[in-house]
């Protein structure tokens, strides 16, 4: 039978993931955005193109892509407890979900730099911009309505991992679903963990399409 304590502990849960999700997407795009725009502009095609950085992270994003999220999780269990202290728990999952989204959104940034019109770039390099000033006015802000797709597909991403956490004490409502849903057996704490998941995307993915669509409207 549903009890109070059962609300709670759902309320508690939902609060966890979102914490987890939010700031794991904010740190990985403090460190994926440097990284895509990097990537970008070191293409043979980008406006300074430079093979040695460009492999170099390529090399890396391929890499830490290629780790599925637990095995990765587990793999920096060491880097995790010097960073929070422990390896375990909603704070310490940042890390590992943040070292996984980052090259993830590296590489969405990537893309949506390099869908940017080419005429537009040239007409800033014609003007004599400079690197960062095309960078900064022309390529972000060009690609603007693409990098927020982004951040919906990261978000839904980034929510997904952290809900794969729970088989190691991550917290959140993955943990939830794996203590009581499955080594328990209490089905209907299982279920009520999933659809929690399942509207926190489909909020996610309204929000975002929603404000992408408004600054579609504003670029034209």
């Amino acid at each position: 039978m549903w009890t109070s304590e059962m609300t709670l502990m759902m309320w508690d849960g939902l609060k966890e993931t979102l914490f987890m999700t939010l700031l794991s997407t904010l740190f990985g795009y403090l460190l994926g955005l440097p990284m895509g725009i990097a990537l970008a502009v070191t293409d043979k095609n980008g406006i300074k193109p430079n093979a040695v950085v460009y492999k170099v992270l390529d090399v890396i994003a391929n890499i830490v892509r290629s780790i599925p999220f637990l095995i990765l999780l587990i793999l920096i269990m060491p880097l995790t407890k010097i960073i929070v202290g422990r390896s375990y728990g909603t704070a310490a999952t940042v890390v590992p979900l943040t070292f996984a989204a980052a090259p993830f959104i590296g590489r969405m940034i990537e893309s949506s730099i390099n869908e940017v019109d080419r005429g537009v770039i040239e007409a800033a390099q014609s003007m004599g911009a400079s690197t960062m000033t095309i960078i900064i006015r022309v390529l972000l802000v060009e690609a603007r309505t693409s990098i927020l797709v982004g951040v919906t597909i990261a978000l839904g991403t980034i929510l997904g991992y952290s809900a794969m956490a729970g088989i190691v004490g991550g917290g959140g409502l993955g943990d939830i679903a794996m203590r009581y849903g499955y080594y328990r057996y209490e089905s209907e704490i299982m279920l009520v963990a999933v659809v929690l998941l399942v509207v926190l995307v489909q909020i996610f993915q309204t929000v975002g399409m929603s404000m992408s669509v408004k600054l579609d409207r504003r670029k034209r």
